[in-house]
């Protein structure tokens, strides 16, 4: 089993900033990897990022320019560095993770709202 914790939701007005943290922990072992989605009310969960193993990134477009994946592989944590925030980026923030038998992991998600 692995578990994966996120933390660094909140409120915060638009224009403005948050980091998203994600913790991996149980049977995994490596560098796996690892990514970002969303799902705002009333719609199908998306991908904002995700990392690879070797470190390469991909960004949806509508985030690209804004957000930031990046981890630390000695604390199997990846973190998501959201700037220039604007209300249509709320939504719960989930990360996964891919283990190493190929089973997808989810955390249970941290909510961003993004409003005045």
């Amino acid at each position: 089993q692995v578990q994966l914790v996120e933390s660094g939701g909140g409120l915060v007005q638009p224009g403005g900033s948050l980091r998203l943290s994600c913790v991996a922990s149980g049977s995994i072992s490596g560098i796996r990897p690892m990514g970002w989605y969303r799902q705002a009310p009333g719609k199908e969960r998306e991908l904002v990022a995700n990392i690879g193993s070797g470190g390469s990134t991909t960004y949806s477009d509508s985030v690209k320019g804004r957000f930031t994946i990046s981890r630390d592989n000695t604390k199997n944590t990846i973190f998501l560095q959201m700037n220039s925030l604007k209300p249509e980026d709320t939504a719960g923030y989930y990360c996964n993770v891919l283990s190493n038998y190929g089973k997808i992991y989810w955390g249970k998600g941290t909510l961003v709202t993004v409003s005045s």
